[in-house]
């Protein structure tokens, strides 16, 4: 079997199994957040913080909460890291310096997992499992409680009210990420992922020393590091070392794990707000940009440039032989069109226009199918302003679900779309203008500037993976993309929780012959559209200096 049609059957496999659960997975998150019960483990938890998980909450109570909750996890993961020294299970590591602290304690709680250190010589088995991998499961839940408020602002009428952030919380760490994370890491353990709290061990005799490798919790990490869309890895190779993920089985598998909830929420959404025909609609929308970007990500990288690239069968430079350029590029495509940011092979070594593919993944807004809850809340934004442009073109006041969009939506909407942009383009600009960053690029020219649009790129959209060039261990990009971290989580996160309110409190207007069909194909062919060229107008000026320039060079 050739590389190729191996790449297409995995491809195919990947859908076939993700079709497989999609009504199911849907079905039961939906019935997660609409249930009026709670189990006994969530009312000790209620109890033990002082919660009533019954009483609801307006879009600012709910942002407070949201706030307040991000904080205290900040907060907490910087104290463990600077501790560390002194903790037991160390495998006697120092602390970890206050920048490296600052921006690792942002990185996991905003669900971005940026690792500018050696995982495996820089955090022990207490910082991993109780600091990080906690991280990785209240992070996805903040951000799927997010987008269920945004659902329920659809859904409801007459109501400021959002539902209980501390209930949303609690259910999508229990019921979803807890039970889905724990089905996954028993897989990865039968397939070979290692799960010890081992120390470090000597490995082998090589040139006259030796290698050291340490244990840990590798696959409990690496499920819900998928599940969750984190992206932070146990070890600095990330996925794509074999400790993580040994097989191409376990690589197909862990690509899986990173669709599957995003996707699966375009049902939840559709089920919550009574129609699962919208619920569709977004579907087709996520899923023609991912299966396009995936298409043209294997084209570029088997494109046979050369007798190197003929004979190795592709683009094989930076990438695992047990996983091809197939299993390379279909993982490349989701994890940078989601929030994850894992990675199984050396971004910074795809070619020009792959590497370019990575970047504009990540500028789309990561909304095909996007991050856990991000995702979702995310195009939702692009559909309010879709039916804005549909109204411009026929003078119709612009509807969605029944919502009209006024002016109040509208400037939530372009404020959403606008503070992540210009968050990247404006790091970016101070990182090249300024003296110093410019010595962390390992290349000179349109890929050393490509480095650093990467990493601020990854950091503003909380994607969390890096072209790897870049030396981001350093004071100025410690704390720059700490910063572009907590902005391009949080903000938009307002704007959104905003128009939740506005929408809620809104009484529905019933459907006439000039509403504009937002189930049908016609619309999704405009959502489509509309994210591509808003994307382009925005990025197109900036790539055109980096990957474009290197790609077409």
């Amino acid at each position: 079997m050739g590389p190729v049609l191996a790449g297409f059957l995995q491809l195919l496999a990947l859908i076939g199994a993700l079709a497989f659960v999609y009504i199911p997975v849907g079905n039961y998150m939906a019935g997660v957040y609409s249930s009026k019960k709670h189990l006994r483990v969530e009312k000790w938890i209620y109890k033990a913080i002082g919660a009533d998980p019954d009483a609801e909450m307006t879009w600012s109570a709910y942002l407070r909460g949201v706030l307040a909750f991000s904080a205290v996890g900040v907060l907490f993961l910087y104290l463990l890291q600077r501790l560390q020294g002194v903790l037991p299970g160390s495998l006697h590591f120092s602390s970890v310096n206050p920048a490296q602290s600052f921006n690792t304690a942002v990185s996991f709680v905003t669900n971005t997992n940026w690792q500018s250190y050696y995982g495996e010589q820089t955090m022990g088995h207490v910082v991993q499992t109780a600091g990080l991998a906690v991280q990785n499961f209240v992070s996805a839940a903040v951000g799927i409680a997010v987008a269920i408020a945004l659902v329920r602002g659809f859904a409801r009428s007459r109501t400021g009210e959002l539902g209980n952030f501390w209930c949303d919380l609690v259910r999508g760490t229990l019921r979803i990420l807890v039970p889905g994370a724990a089905i996954a890491a028993v897989v990865l353990v039968a397939c070979g992922a290692i799960q010890n709290f081992s120390g470090i061990h000597e490995v082998g005799q090589f040139m006259g020393g030796s290698q050291q490798w340490n244990g840990g919790a590798v696959a409990s990490q690496e499920a819900i590091k998928e599940l969750g869309t984190n992206g932070g890895g146990y070890f600095n190779a990330n996925s794509a070392h074999p400790f993580e993920n040994p097989t191409p089985f376990t690589n197909l598998f862990e690509i899986f794990l990173i669709l599957v909830i995003p996707f699966s929420l375009t049902r939840t959404f559709g089920v919550m707000v009574g129609s699962v025909k919208q619920g569709y609609a977004i579907l087709a929308t996520m899923f023609t940009i991912w299966l396009g970007f995936t298409v043209l990500m294997m084209w570029t990288e088997f494109a046979h440039h050369g007798p190197a690239l003929q004979a190795a069968g592709g683009a094989m430079e930076g990438k695992e032989v047990r996983f091809g350029v197939g299993g390379s590029s279909i993982f490349a495509v989701a994890t940078t069109l989601t929030s994850t940011g894992a990675v199984n092979s050396f971004h910074s070594s795809f070619t020009g226009l792959g590497g370019g593919i990575t970047m504009l993944s990540m500028m789309l807004g990561e909304i095909t199918p996007g991050g856990t809850g991000s995702g979702l809340y995310g195009i939702l934004i692009m559909a309010v302003i879709a039916v804005f442009i549909a109204g411009l073109m026929v003078g119709r006041t612009p509807e969605y679900l029944g919502k009209k969009i006024g002016g109040r939506e509208m400037k939530l909407a372009a404020c959403y779309i606008l503070i992540t942009p210009a968050l990247v383009l404006v790091f970016t600009a101070a990182s090249m203008a300024l003296p110093t960053p410019p010595h962390s690029m390992l290349n000179s020219g349109a890929h050393g500037f490509s480095e650093i649009l990467y990493a601020f790129t990854s950091a503003a959209n909380n994607n969390g993976s890096a072209f790897a060039g870049l030396n981001a261990n350093t004071d100025w990009f410690n704390t720059m993309t700490g910063l572009a971290m907590l902005l391009g989580r949080f903000l938009p996160m307002v704007f959104v929780l905003a128009l939740a309110g506005s929408l809620a409190e809104q009484k529905p207007v019933p459907v006439t012959a000039g509403t504009l069909r937002t189930e049908k194909p016609l619309f999704t062919g405009l959502l489509v559209g509309a994210i591509l060229i808003i994307t382009g107008l925005t990025y197109f000026p900036a790539l055109a200096l980096g990957p474009l320039a290197e790609g077409l060079a």
